[in-house]
């Protein structure tokens, strides 16, 4: 009953204090110097408040205004913690007694700097220590007594910057909610809810750090008992590397870390989870989600700021990965650690190379089995000390999309590094095998057979990037394959045959330094072929390379030393594309080819293997619609030779002529050639990306036998020598109505000339002709002659009229003396041509046939 008075006297008295703050309204500027002094003392740095505003309501407090708590000196000149706005709640048990009691701090929107000074320790120990000192009571302490309570200290939208001495680190928290409390007589905890960012970037998905924590009283801070538990939810990996390096280095996933630290800072027991879910590169969107996942223990010693006794392991189905040793202090680079492999899959490998290299095969399957072990030890200012061994056993690979297999192989691996007779002994080793000798530390691997034949693969890998190198003799339809297996670069094409490789693939690992950018492996080196078959798309027949050496440049690729066949020819010269360019369409390739024989209808059946299904021009398209022939998308310029052309029943010699290929538009410039006993110069063009193709051409003749002509013509009914100067088109959709479709105008000059079909008259031979010169019209089929001069021993004429290219005639040679005009007609075939006088002539007469 006492007690319940007791209780009752109190809750009175409580209220008629209340109702006396209520009504007198204190002056609350007359408490800042106490307020000041209070904080002040109870973190042991200056404190300075802007301004005070008591209120009552919903509990008796202050509304503090631009609250200032400096730090050490010896930390900067910065503030510790700086917030405009800060509610201070006063707890009701101790303004019975007359004094000013805070229960509860809630900062809104504070800022604290966190600093790490140079000599080691941070700004906060300090405050740690001497909070550990200071008789407070519990946070929620039940019962009235004379020692203050520590406050519960609560932050809203708070920032937490990290300097290292002055400097102020890009590294930051924001959207931090903090809570910091005393939860029994000798301990204390911490609650922290915040967001990583960096205040030189922009990122936008660094997930959710979550920090739980208690610690304990004790004489010093590295005795101190405490226990820690910190969770990263969920930070997108691009994200996060660009948080720690400055860049997105192009890897995708979510990450999930969980680690909670016991113990004490002498002696503090680490625990760790990490794992990544859905682990990519960024441009790799197919295949199965993959999942990466490991567990870390160590122990930290604040005394040396070693973590001792590292012992990491990341199950990889039937196999395990093991990581043990001893990391030093943060930026020293020492440590001491020995990483081994146990029966991990090779099937296991290949879902995280899918993962992480573009254009390998869906189906891409892989058998084997790795294990080994490495050291890798780095003290003081000495070089990092790297060594180690092991094997990926009974290695295979294959693949049904690509009809492409490795058999059975075992791939040894070495690390070498930090040891300098041991770098000087590889790099000589290396010259010995002709390879190219690796820089610094590096993991070397094989030799091991690649594919079929008699080719040794090997190689390295370092920080840099990875060179495997290739020599021997082997099959290049599977080696082809075996490039697409993994996903190298390599001639969409079907090639039969052998070849002698010495290749180099290489490539370089993104740089830390800069924006991520995966660029794809690069082969160098040369190959020499021999007896290759190689199918061209929309050809008729594939093209075979007798022999031939290529040079793989990383600019260019050179084929020099070229004997090959095509279309019944023999072709010699080099050839040379840039490469990285892209399509056919893009990369020209640049030739300079000689054949010993052209036939020109060979050669259109080679490039158009159908030509009666198809327009003749369509020589440089595939049947396909969506498969277009590689003729009609190269892009090709250079000089062609010829020992011999042959077109129907001429035959032309010494050809030469500049020609280039670029969207389906033939052109040969300075097309030279001896023909007919005389020479050529001229230019044609084909237009094959129109329909109809256009073609056109113009040039001279000159010197030419008109005796070889005819005897071409298997008709012998001209003789003599003759100059043209022809331009000539058309546009048709067969190479039989190229000439009677053809548009064109000639110029032409013959001299001493026989007709042996043609008597004028019966007391004359052959007409022969001294001279004839004029210009025709080709149109329609036909050649149409306007007063072509004609002089001959019967004296002079003009000849006109058509001749059709079917051969047949409908001439007139006309002269004029003394006002009349006389002459004669030709008519009928070239073979047996009817010649008849002009009204007032003399009758003419085919010569005789000769007797039989």
């Amino acid at each position: 009953m006492k007690l319940f008075s007791s209780k009752r006297r109190v809750l009175v008295a409580a209220a008629i204090f209340l109702l006396l703050l209520f009504l007198l309204r204190p002056g609350a500027s007359r408490l800042k110097s106490r307020i000041i002094a209070s904080l002040s003392s109870g973190v042991g740095r200056p404190v300075d408040i802007g301004s005070v505003h008591f209120r009552l309501l919903p509990r008796p407090g202050f509304d503090l205004e631009s609250l200032v708590v400096y730090d050490d000196p010896a930390f900067g000149a910065e503030p510790m913690l700086r917030a405009s706005e800060v509610t201070a709640a006063l707890r009701l048990t101790s303004l019975l007694r007359g004094r000013l009691e805070i229960a509860r701090l809630d900062l809104s929107e504070p800022s604290l700097n966190l600093v790490h000074g140079e000599n080691g320790r941070w700004n906060l120990e300090a405050l740690l220590e001497r909070t550990a000192h200071i008789p407070l009571a519990p946070t929620a302490k039940a019962k009235t007594e004379p020692r203050p309570g520590f406050p519960y200290i609560q932050g809203t939208s708070a920032r937490i910057n990290f300097k290292t001495g002055p400097e102020k680190k890009p590294y930051a928290l924001t959207n931090a909610d903090f809570s910091l409390w005393q939860d029994s007589e000798n301990a204390w905890g911490v609650r922290l809810k915040a967001q990583p960012v960096r205040t030189d970037l922009n990122l936008n998905d660094t997930g959710v750090l979550r920090v739980n924590g208690t610690w304990q009283r004790a004489d010093a801070l590295h005795d101190t008992p405490l226990e820690f538990s910190l969770e990263w939810d969920r930070p997108q990996l691009g994200q996060l590397t660009k948080l720690f390096t400055g860049n997105d280095q192009g890897w995708r996933g979510g990450v999930l870390l969980d680690a909670k630290a016991t113990g004490t800072p002498a002696k503090l027991q680490i625990s760790a989870n990490a794992s990544i879910q859905d682990f990519r590169r960024y441009d790799i969107a197919s295949g199965q989600p993959l999942r990466l996942a490991g567990h870390c223990d160590g122990f930290y010693s604040s005394t040396d700021h070693v973590i001792h006794e590292v012992l990491c392991r990341a199950p990889v189905s039937t196999g395990m990965i093991t990581l043990k040793g001893e990391l030093g202090p943060a930026g020293s680079g020492n440590y001491g650690l020995m990483l081994s492999a146990e029966d991990v899959p090779a099937s296991a490998m290949l879902a995280l190379a899918q993962r992480a290299k573009k254009n390998l095969p869906e189906d891409l399957t892989a058998a084997g089995s790795l294990r080994g072990s490495f050291s890798m030890e780095k003290s003081g200012g000495s070089a990092v000390r790297l060594e180690g061994q092991g094997e990926i056993a009974d290695f295979q690979a294959a693949s049904a999309t690509y009809k492409a297999e490795i058999g059975a192989a075992t791939v040894p691996f070495r690390l070498i590094g930090g040891d300098t007779s041991a770098l000087k002994n590889q790099a000589a080793h290396a010259r010995d095998q002709g390879l190219r000798a690796p820089p610094g530390p590096h993991l070397d691997f094989g030799p091991f057979p690649a594919g079929s034949g008699r080719a040794v693969a090997r190689g390295f890998i370092n920080r840099t990037g990875y060179n495997l190198s290739l020599a021997g003799e082997t099959e290049i339809v599977k080696v082809l394959r075996v490039a697409r297996l993994f996903g190298i670069p390599a001639l969409q094409t079907t090639a039969d045959g052998a070849a002698q490789l010495d290749l180099q693939v290489a490539g370089s690992w993104p740089a830390w330094s800069g924006e991520s950018r995966f660029s794809g492996p690069q082969v160098t080196g040369t190959a020499k072929l021999r007896n290759v078959r190689i199918a061209v798309r929309g050809a008729g027949a594939p093209l075979e390379i007798l022999s031939a050496e290529v040079q793989l440049l990383p600019d260019r690729v050179r084929v020099e030393k070229l004997s090959a066949k095509a279309a019944d020819a023999t072709w010699t010269g080099s050839l040379e594309m840039p490469r990285g360019c892209g399509t056919p369409e893009v990369c020209e390739i640049h030739f300079n080819l000689n054949a010993n024989q052209i036939a020109l209808g060979t050669l259109n059946e080679w490039a158009r293997p159908h030509p009666n299904e198809r327009p003749w021009y369509n020589v440089l398209q595939s049947s396909a619609q969506t498969a277009p022939s590689f003729l009609a998308s190269v892009r090709a310029s250079g000089r062609t030779t010829a020992d011999r052309l042959l077109t129907q029943n001429v035959v032309a010699t010494h050809v030469s002529a500049n020609v280039s290929l670029v969207g389906g538009i033939l052109k040969m410039a300075d097309l030279n050639a001896d023909v007919l006993g005389g020479k050529h110069h001229g230019a044609w063009q084909a237009d094959f990306s129109v329909k109809p193709a256009v073609c056109s051409g113009s040039g001279s003749l000159t010197g030419i036998s008109l005796a070889r002509l005819a005897e071409a013509m298997k008709d012998p009914w001209i003789a003599g020598t003759a100059s043209v100067t022809y331009q000539v088109s058309s546009s048709v959709q067969s190479a039989t109505e190229f000439w009677p479709e053809a548009e064109g105008t000639l110029q032409f000059d013959v001299n001493d000339g026989t007709l042996p079909h043609i008597v004028l008259a019966e007391d004359e031979g052959p007409l022969r002709i001294a001279k004839l010169s004029g210009q025709a019209r080709l149109h329609g089929g036909k050649i149409e002659l306007h007063d072509a001069k004609l002089d001959s021993p019967g004296g002079k004429f003009l000849l006109s009229g058509n001749y059709s290219l079917k051969r047949d005639l409908d001439l007139k040679l006309a002269r004029t003396s003394l006002g009349a005009t006389s002459g004669f007609n030709i008519t009928g075939t070239v073979a047996e041509p009817r010649v008849t006088p002009l009204a007032g002539t003399e009758q003419a007469r085919l010569k005789p046939e000769p007797a039989k």
